[in-house]
């Protein structure tokens, strides 16, 4: 048993119970954790110094993998269903208790990290990993501390990251082998059967969805940005529909691309890197995150020439949800540490598969309360495992169900009051298709929507004159800087207009059905009655 590494913490492995492992390296720099993952044919340096790994069967998240221990606090605390899914106590216990028996004489990677870059919310993490390259992920997309404070760094929240450990389903009542469960009780969320690094992100996510409400902090999937006069914007949506492309915007300051949250003093990023969605990636549409991928980047199955160490952005081959990890100081004009003070604009970014919303529209304080709830998008193929090829539209609360622990009712009622609070402007921004579904329109052109979201961030659309959709009554404006008129009218971009209002009633239809499950109280709240139906 050997310790190694940068000032290892007092807050030894033992206080976990791991006990007899073969060496633990503390706190390697990037420089070091590269070596060892190459060493280890872990993965392969590109050309230009990005690290590039597969993580073969798992491309994506396994949401009906993941659980939450339920417990006296919990009980009452989490919506407990498909999404938060319950495991009891003594069988969280004997998986970790396997898990740490496993690790015996093995090679362990340590980071200690920290979730939210406002120090007054910042939560001690720790990931321990048998993967040099999951280390090197956390170093990436975390908060580092540091160096010389690593010896005192005690961890409130501890990430064990075993991708060849497996669950037992028979002993253990899980779905499969593989298993994501975090013990709120016991600070402790076990990774098991899956290389996939994006549940290490995500479950942190959902750590701060739970604990930081109880403190006044809204948590937020969002990414945000500052202008030079100091007016920030967020940008909510689910993966693909464009929050880190668009937020990485060259006229702005980025804060975070993807989690944030909404405290008294303002907003703050919970990460210090970005997790940018990296196919067909290209320097002219997307230069910044381009000019990211550097040494200390991971890509996750990305295709590589093994030869020639080139990069191949648009092939499919592995999965269309290749990644990009890195420090958001790769990102020129990031906001160094990531806070800002509270937003002048929120964003809801939707990505349309009937291709029937507004490219933008203007929404009022119920409406946005209402398309919040709603977070209607399009899932993209390999966010998740089991999507077929197609994109397929769907509901997810606060644009991030899979990840909040508490009713989303809650979640709701904090943005509610935080747009009242500061006479926020919200705006409804449809990055999917134009001119028809998924397979018959196209893909609404990135320059024009960069121009709808930068005179929207801008104020510039604030007060211009706008007619309600005759469908969804959301205000479209009648004129945009940078975009033909035309453009802004999502029915004359259909060849055959009576389709295309039989497609907007049709996902209007949609829309109320998913908000039935909110119940009446729901409307209540958001006081939308009169605003929507």
């Amino acid at each position: 048993m050997q310790n190694a590494g940068v000032r290892p913490s007092r807050y030894g492995l033992s206080r976990h119970g791991i006990s007899n492992f073969e060496v633990a390296h503390w706190n390697l720099g990037t420089a070091q954790l590269v070596e060892k993952a190459l060493q280890r044919h872990e993965g392969m340096l590109a050309s230009g110094g990005a690290f590039v790994v597969q993580t073969g069967q798992f491309t994506g998240r396994s949401p009906k993998d993941k659980y939450i221990v339920r417990e006296p606090d919990t009980e009452t605390t989490v919506e407990w269903g498909a999404v938060n899914q319950p495991m009891p106590e003594q069988i969280f216990d004997q998986i970790y208790a396997r898990l740490m028996a496993s690790w015996e004489s093995d090679e362990l990677f340590v980071q200690d990290c920290f979730a939210g870059a406002d120090p007054e919310y910042s939560l001690p993490i720790r990931v321990v990993a048998q993967r040099a390259w999951h280390a090197l992920f956390a170093r990436q997309l975390f908060i580092r501390p540091d160096p010389g404070t690593t010896e005192e760094h005690v961890p409130e929240f501890t990430v064990f990251f075993a991708p060849t450990f497996y669950a037992n389903p028979e002993k253990d009542g899980t779905r499969s082998n593989t298993c994501i469960a975090i013990n709120f009780k016991k600070r402790a969320i076990i990774i098991a059967g899956t290389e996939y690094a994006g549940e290490l992100k995500k479950s942190i996510f959902t750590v701060l969805n739970y604990l930081l409400p109880a403190r006044g902090v809204f948590p937020m999937h969002c990414s945000a940005n500052v202008g030079a006069d100091g007016q920030v914007a967020l940008f909510f949506g689910l993966s693909g529909t464009g929050k880190t492309t668009l937020s990485a915007d060259p006229g702005r300051r980025l804060i975070g691309d993807d989690e944030h949250g909404w405290s008294s003093h303002g907003v703050f990023n919970f990460e210090g890197g970005c997790y940018a969605k990296c196919i067909r990636l290209s320097r002219e549409k997307e230069p910044q995150i381009w000019n990211a991928i550097r040494f200390g980047t991971v890509l996750e199955n990305v295709v590589i020439d093994p030869t020639l160490r080139l990069l191949d952005f648009d092939s499919e081959a592995l999965t269309e949800n290749t990644r990009a990890a890195y420090r958001i100081e790769f990102i020129d004009n990031a906001m160094i540490p990531g806070v800002g003070g509270h937003p002048s604009h929120i964003l809801f970014l939707t990505a349309d598969a009937f291709g029937v919303l507004p490219p933008i529209s203007r929404l009022t304080p119920e409406q946005a309360m209402y398309h919040f709830l709603s977070g209607y998008t399009a899932k993209l193929a390999g966010t998740e495992r089991g999507l077929g090829s197609d994109p397929q539209a769907t509901f997810s609360a606060c644009f991030g169900a899979p990840f909040l622990p508490r009713p989303p009712l809650e979640y709701a009622k904090m943005l509610g009051d935080k747009m009242r609070e500061h006479d926020v402007k919200c705006f409804l921004v449809n990055t999917g298709w134009v001119g028809g579904a998924h397979g018959v329109g196209n893909r609404m052109d990135l320059k024009y929507t960069r121009a709808m979201v930068s005179a929207a961030v801008d104020g510039e659309l604030d007060h211009v004159s706008t007619h309600p959709h005759p469908v969804f009554q959301v205000g479209v404006p009648v004129s945009c800087p940078g975009v033909p008129s035309e453009i802004l009218d999502a029915r004359r971009q259909w060849r055959d207009g009576a389709a295309y209002d039989q497609a907007a009633e049709n996902l209007d239809a949609r829309f109320r059905k998913n908000f039935e499950k909110f119940g009446e109280a729901a409307w209540a709240k958001v006081e939308a009655v009169q605003a929507v139906r």
